[in-house]
């Protein structure tokens, strides 16, 4: 009875979340059902001696801003590869039914997911919804009417291959997704027009995942750099991840964030430094470490998931926590820079599967785009004197510094100016108060994006450009561990004498 009782509420929860499921589990999946508005319910069949799936399923499509049609799935976390070979039955009623393999966030019809998707007339593709109740996208593979697909997701990069058993599969993609364990991943089947059915055969379906690793700890050395005497000294150390250090504005504490939460550390205190939490209220807000102070120290921007986000959001708040209120609805956001006058927000934000240069005003309101053609824009700082964002950008093939007028690049990018440009690969300028100087993080030659911590970082600083560029030297400060959350945004000192970062240690497995 009370088996039946929790299965009866695990079924209202999942009509509420937009899909209807069966009982049980079916072959290795763990359930099924329609997914949205599905008029013509669907069904499975499994026949275990030939190892096949039979998936019939209805709904208008899996694709625009909601999905509709059958999926079986299982709920997995972290890496995962699904494989099958595919036919459909019949000669079908619509060339665009679908056939494929998913992982999704939700179950929601609005959920963000990627796919590789068959069609019934042999288009086959990388689908993806990169947010909830956004538009789908496709990358589209060269491959027509393949035989046996894959879909791979390593972390947020998704790639799909197509070909034919016992072949080299041909790849597409990789395309960015952010998406937060656990997952459903599986078998679906869209009819493409909700008043009738169609129906694939899934056959030799696998689902695998990598062995999994026992997860690297890190001790983390909250380090300060004095400039003048170019000598480095440890603030603060613990055994976890305590990430991206903002100095206040009266030089008395550093703001970090770790698990999910901003501390304060009091600097100037004498004796035992202890993390003091910051009180953002009862939101369940998950901050990230792209945060930082208004320039008059009255207000605080900072970047955070939340119970009605998975995907991160830009903040503002007063500048003790309190009173935080939405900025960017879109998501993903990542706060990045203020405005020296405090009236613009400028962040980055990934919009049609591409990471581009955003500002919003502080008084709220529609965001503003600033970038437009590089292919991955990040960490952007307004110069001292206002009238530049600097940003990283990998548009001229590896990582530099670039910079823009404030109010952006121009619709084809034509305002946008190379500031770096050697065999590191560059990220996060960060500016001295004073206007003096430009920090750099670097990372060793070749490395592709900043999500990992890594031996060989280097802090580099240069005079901090004029109006117009002209080639300065480039000072290594100092190497170290580091990585993702040493540095993400401005960590001067008031005096501009200072600056904080982390310095990571990896703990024994």
């Amino acid at each position: 009875m009370q088996a039946r009782i929790l299965f009866a509420a695990f079924c209202a929860v999942l009509l509420l979340n937009g899909i209807t499921a069966a009982q049980d589990g079916i072959g290795i999946f763990d359930t099924h059902g329609n997914l949205g508005v599905t008029p013509k319910p669907g069904s499975i069949e499994f026949n275990p001696a030939a190892r096949e799936y039979r998936v019939t399923g209805g709904g208008a499509n899996i694709w625009g801003t909601q999905d509709a049609g059958y999926f079986a799935w299982k709920r997995i976390s972290g890496d995962v590869t699904i494989t099958a070979d595919v036919r459909f039955e019949g000669a079908g009623a619509n060339a665009h039914r679908k056939a494929v393999l998913m992982i999704r966030q939700e179950l929601t019809p609005e959920s963000v997911y990627a796919d590789v998707a068959l069609h019934g007339d042999g288009l086959t593709a990388l689908q993806f919804r990169p947010r909830a109740f956004g538009e789908t996208q496709e990358i589209r593979s060269t491959v027509n009417a393949p035989t046996r697909i894959r879909i791979e997701r390593r972390g947020n990069q998704f790639t799909i291959y197509a070909g034919k058993p016992g072949a080299e599969l041909t790849s597409t993609g990789p395309q960015t997704v952010q998406l937060n364990d656990p997952v459903y991943a599986g078998i679906g089947v869209c009819s493409h027009d909700a008043n009738v059915l169609e129906t694939a055969v899934f056959s030799n379906v696998q689902i695998e995942q990598p062995a999994q690793r026992t997860q690297q700890r890190f001790r983390s050395k909250i380090t300060v750099y004095d400039l003048a005497a170019r000598s480095t000294s440890t603030v603060y150390q613990a055994d976890e991840v305590i990430e991206a250090p903002n100095w206040s504005r009266d030089g008395s504490f550093l703001l970090v964030n770790t698990g999910g939460n901003l501390y304060r550390l009091p600097v100037n205190a004498p004796g035992e430094r202890r993390l003091e939490k910051v009180d953002l209220g009862d939101a369940g807000y998950r901050c990230n470490n792209d945060h930082d102070f208004s320039w008059d120290g009255k207000l605080l921007a900072f970047s955070a998931s939340s119970p009605s986000s998975r995907q991160s959001q830009v903040y503002m708040a007063r500048a003790d926590g309190a009173g935080a209120k939405l900025m960017t609805p879109a998501a993903p956001s990542y706060f990045h820079g203020w405005s020296p006058d405090g009236k613009w927000l400028a962040f980055v934000g990934q919009r049609e599967g591409k990471f581009a240069i955003f500002r919003v005003a502080a008084t709220g309101g529609p965001e503003q785009r600033l970038t437009w053609k590089g292919a991955y824009d990040d960490g952007p700082e307004y110069s001292r004197d206002g009238k530049w964002i600097y940003f990283n950008s990998n548009r001229s093939g590896g990582w530099d510094i670039w910079r823009m007028p404030a109010d952006g690049a121009g619709p084809n990018d034509e305002k946008a100016e190379r500031v770096t440009n050697d065999e590191l690969e560059d990220w996060f300028p960060h500016f001295s108060p004073d206007g003096k100087w430009m920090l750099i993080l670097s990372f060793p030659k070749g490395t592709p994006g900043h999500n990992d911590r890594m031996e060989g970082m280097t802090l580099r600083i240069m005079p901090a450009p004029g109006d117009t560029l002209q080639p300065a030297r480039i000072e290594t400060l100092t190497k170290f561990f580091g990585g993702q959350g040493t540095i993400n945004v401005n960590s001067w000192s008031p005096d501009s004498k200072k600056f904080a970062y982390v310095v990571y240690e990896p703990l024994p497995r």
